[in-house]
């Protein structure tokens, strides 16, 4: 025992900005010749990040605000309410959205038994038919669990199902749950105009019967289905929650009224910290809303669902999404959801199965109650990036609001194409993003599984059709170049010239990025150039890339390459740049390097070696 405190770093001197950006310096220019080093400028510049939207993410952060707020209280960035203490401290919610209502009521039961805490079942032709509804949710005690409703082509019909279970078990002050009117999240889904009269009538009968349902969601998820930005699913979703408001306090709803039948639905996506700013930026710019339109402050906190991102979900290697699926859930806890559906992994590639559906809902269990994530209220709070994030979205966000507001609002915005137009924009952007690899998907354009095993899953009913906005997942680029493949079945030569040392990098690199195309190949390794080519032919390939480091290249690719061709392989690339070879470089077609547009690579193979589009 001793009266000196321990300082764990008392003996090291405390580092500076300067000190920081010498190493930086150090790091970024140890490779680069002399006289050719980046300045500092420069060096920052590599460092610094653009998400699609235009957000920018510095390399270090050293200062924040000052002041930070109370969870519970107004702004609500922190939080819209305190820890209770519960061991989730979120609603854990199921989907449920099997034709059969013998497996979904089974489904309904397993998961309330096994940790869920409320229900969601989807309803339409290609899911829980509307007349089929009590029966999946036979055994289950609604004045237990929360239930909610949801369609993307009769929300009233979906409603009234759900009502009638509520009437029939009695429980009409106790029922807990949402009706899903969405008339603008409807109109963007079908491409049909709004129909703003079931969410007044039905908000009506939730305020006059059943005081704890609300009516009425915001579902920022059908934007994120169609590519939206994080800046975009905020600005549409408080447009449209702004809508909503006007729409309810015009059929004789007090703001604060109005405002308590309202829910946002929102996604959650792998990126966990632009998860946890947006939840966190969505509350701040809500409650904003609120206090202009004259809503009471205890009432002025965004309530959000949080929902795993479809749109980031893969259909190969779906292994893969187990992984998302638990990033998105911990940014969805961590910025503070008040519910959270996690979607199983195998969602995209047929109907989950009960494993599936076991995996999802214990990654919220895992979550909050052997790691506590939300046993700490906005543990995220007061990081200077999160801070900064959060700002950043909630600036650009509110811009855009406004600019949707000075046109007509969302439903407006909707109906002249201005949202197919921006969403357009956003896509084009992200696609160059994905096609680089700048954004990767882990398993599909990166790290690819060869000789993958396909799940096997039912296969899911044919979804109506609709001329709404058009959805589109990360990783179909990838999947449709894979489809190409797999009728054609390509094959590629690697040449790989030298020791292992010298072209073990680039052909891990290059088999990488045949992979993602699922393009099949062979290789040789080592050689002299005749035996390169008798291995070659052998493979029956007519398109080899070399691979090796500059030092080979320089010494053996124009003797390998001119060999090929004179053995008529059409086609000859090489992993890495051209000037590695030399000046002179005839025989060489093309090459392969970080950076590259990965999909018009592929794509351009594919139709050389005869796969049809």
């Amino acid at each position: 025992m001793t009266d000196t405190p321990l300082l764990l770093a008392g003996d090291f001197a405390v580092p500076s900005d300067r000190d920081w950006e010498t190493e930086v310096l150090k790091v970024l220019n140890r490779k680069r010749p002399e006289g050719k080093e980046l300045s500092l400028d420069q060096a920052m510049k590599r460092l610094r990040t653009t998400t699609v939207d235009g957000l920018t993410i510095q390399p270090l952060y050293t200062t924040g605000p000052q002041e930070l707020g109370h969870p519970g209280v107004m702004p609500f960035t922190r939080g819209a309410s305190l820890p209770t203490g519960a061991p989730v401290a979120w609603d854990v919610n199921q989907l449920i959205e099997d034709p059969d209502p013998t497996t979904g009521n089974a489904s309904a039961l397993t998961d309330l038994r096994n940790g869920a805490t409320s229900l969601w079942l989807r309803v339409g032709s290609d899911a829980v038919a509307p007349d089929h509804v009590a029966f999946v949710l036979a055994g289950v005690k609604p004045e237990l669990a929360p239930l909610q409703v949801s369609s993307s082509e009769d929300q009233a019909a979906a409603a009234e199902a759900l009502l009638a279970v509520w009437r029939a078990a009695g429980v009409a002050a106790q029922a807990r749950g949402n009706l899903w009117l969405d008339p603008l999240g409807l109109a963007a889904f079908t491409g049909d105009a709004a129909d703003f009269g079931p969410l007044t009538h039905y908000a009506d009968i939730a305020r006059s019967e059943f005081p704890q349902v609300r009516a009425v969601v915001v579902d920022a998820t059908v934007y994120d289905r169609a590519g939206a930005s994080d800046t975009d699913e905020l600005a549409f979703a408080i447009a449209t929650g702004v809508e909503y408001l006007r729409a309810l306090m015009a059929a004789g709803f007090t703001a604060d009224e109005a405002a308590a039948q309202i829910l946002f639905r929102v996604s959650a996506r792998a990126d966990q910290f632009l998860t946890i700013a947006r939840l966190r930026a969505l509350r701040r710019l809500w409650a904003r809303v609120c206090q202009v339109v004259g809503v009471s402050a205890a009432n002025s906190g965004a309530l959000q669902q949080a929902v795993s991102s479809w749109r980031m979900m893969t259909r190969d290697d779906p292994w893969v999404n187990l992984l998302r699926g638990t990033i998105a859930t911990f940014g969805a806890a961590v910025g503070g959801a008040d519910s959270i559906t996690t979607l199983p992994f195998d969602a995209v590639v047929g109907l989950p199965d009960e494993f599936s559906r076991r995996m999802a809902r214990n990654t919220q269990l895992l979550a909050g109650e052997e790691s506590n994530v939300g046993r700490v209220a906005d543990p995220a709070g007061g990081s200077w990036y999160v801070e900064d994030l959060t700002a950043q979205l909630a600036v650009r966000a509110w811009a855009q609001f406004q600019s949707l507001e000075a046109t007509g609002g969302m439903g407006a915005a909707l109906a002249s194409g201005a949202i197919t137009t921006a969403l357009g924009v956003t896509n084009t952007d992200r696609a160059k993003q994905i096609a680089t690899r700048k954004q990767p998907i882990t398993g599909v354009s990166m790290f690819p599984l060869k000789d993958e095993e396909p799940l096997a899953v039912r296969q899911r009913p044919h979804p109506p059709a609709r001329s709404g906005l058009a959805f589109v997942r990360d990783s179909e680029v990838f999947e449709a170049l894979r489809d190409r493949a797999a009728a054609a079945k390509p094959r590629i030569a690697l040449a790989c010239l030298g020791a292992r040392r010298d072209f073990g990098p680039r052909e891990q690199f290059t088999f990488n990025v045949l992979l993602a195309g699922g393009i099949d190949y062979v290789e040789s390794e080592g050689g002299t150039a005749a035996e390169i080519v008798a291995q070659v032919q052998d493979a029956g390939a007519r398109m080899v890339i070399l691979c090796s480091s500059a030092k080979v290249y320089a010494a053996q690719a124009n003797d390998v390459a001119g060999a090929l061709k004179d053995a008529g392989i059409p086609t000859v690339f090489m992993a890495g740049r051209r000037s590695e070879v030399g000046a002179d470089a005839p025989n060489i077609d093309g090459e392969i390097f970080d950076g590259m547009d990965v999909v018009a690579f592929l794509d351009a193979t594919l139709e050389r070696l005869g796969a049809a589009k």
